[in-house]
């Protein structure tokens, strides 16, 4: 039996009558991974961390990092953007490391898997600030930030909680955003240490400055260890401010918590109090088999098993939180099977698909099949 050609646009409809239920497929709203590294994808066996923790894999990454080349990462990066897609995700949100020492190689190289790729897959780029980014030394970073992002860039970003002024820091990366009037996406408070809750000065300063663009706070993990009094009052605020956030089970539950062997940490942030205060909560993969993350599949559906087990999230809201909370964060509408934004699976519930995470997928994104099979009945004619 001939089928569809990858790229090609479908019958939906004809799609859909043949990935029913009774053919054994359960028609899932597209993926979208809200938090990827793509230029370090697939570097576990060549950069090992050997403490384990977050600075042993930066470490890793900084020693390891002159023996990568710009065509190394745009391999090892369209090959997890491929892989992602293969199991249904359709939008994908990836950092990309700026700093001296690097100058704007990983955008460069991102870019261009955002263009190789774009018939297939909408990626977005955030500009990973290296630090320090304030006083002298911190110029240079900032510099590369802005051509970065006249390069084509679409987020500002950085990691507060690694500055020795955090506070500083994060109003530097919201002057930046305002300047270029581009969305931001930080890795906020990304430790277990209780002092660092720079999330709190970030969702006071957005509703201060009342910022034009659309801000996400990815990790959040000091907030995870806060008294329930102080998870409250700044979850309440980072709603009130419209912030976004994103939970990383993979990476934190790898990285977090080594020093806690006592009733050891998740190492998440509180998605329970920031739900209930109405805060978009997304789910994403973070690291796939580098230094962060030894692990993953680039599979959303593992995602959700994980935001299940640790943050008790019931199957349908995990669902979300791997689909329509993650594409309103990036700002991008429902993916709508009907319209043609859909992922098949071979299960018969959503329970039994992020259980089980089937293999076996067919997805297709604006009409057009990008990953999967196809019969060629369902081929859209033309003309």
């Amino acid at each position: 039996m001939s089928s569809v050609p990858i790229g090609s646009d479908i019958d939906v409809a004809a799609a859909l009558r043949h990935l029913s239920p009774e053919r054994g497929w359960l028609v899932l709203p597209a993926f979208a991974e809200p938090h990827a590294h793509l230029d370090k994808a697939f570097l576990a066996e060549r950069c090992e961390n050997v403490t384990g923790d977050l600075m042993g894999a930066i470490d890793a990454m900084v020693a390891y990092s002159p023996q990568i080349t710009l065509d190394d990462i745009v391999e090892r990066a369209e090959r997890a953007a491929l892989l992602m897609l293969a199991n249904g995700t359709t939008a994908i949100r990836t950092h990309a490391d700026v700093m001296a020492e690097k100058g704007l190689r990983n955008v460069e190289a991102l870019l261009t898997v955002r263009e190789r790729l774009a018939h297939l897959v909408d990626i977005e780029i955030v500009v990973l600030c290296g630090w320090p980014s304030c006083g002298e030394i911190g110029k240079v970073h900032l510099d590369l930030m802005r051509e970065a992002l006249r390069m084509g860039a679409d987020l500002v970003g950085g990691c507060p909680h690694l500055e020795d002024d955090g506070v500083e820091a994060t109003d530097l990366f919201l002057q930046i955003a305002t300047e270029f009037g581009k969305p931001v996406d930080l890795h906020t408070d990304e430790t277990l240490d209780p002092r660092k809750l720079y999330l709190d000065h970030l969702s006071r300063r957005v509703v201060e400055m009342e910022l034009p663009v659309p801000v996400t706070a990815s990790h959040c993990c000091s907030l995870g260890v806060q008294p329930d009094d102080v998870q409250q009052r700044i979850a309440e605020q980072v709603a009130a401010a419209g912030i976004h956030v994103v939970a990383l089970p993979h990476t934190n539950l790898f990285l977090q918590g080594r020093d806690h062997q006592a009733a050891m940490p998740r190492g998440l942030t509180a998605v329970k109090a920031l739900r209930d205060a109405g805060v978009n909560v997304a789910a994403g993969a973070d690291n796939l088999q580098d230094p962060f993350n030894p692990v993953g599949r680039g599979d959303p559906l593992e995602t959700a098993g994980l935001m299940i087990m640790t943050s008790h999230l019931l199957p349908g809201q995990a669902l979300d939180s791997i689909s329509a909370a993650p594409r309103r964060m990036m700002g991008l509408g429902p993916a709508d099977p009907a319209a043609g934004d859909f992922v098949a699976v071979r299960a018969s519930t959503v329970r039994e698909a992020i259980a089980f995470g089937p293999a076996d997928r067919v997805v297709v994104r604006r009409g057009r099949l990008v990953a999967g099979e196809l019969p060629a009945e369902a081929l859209r004619e033309q003309g």
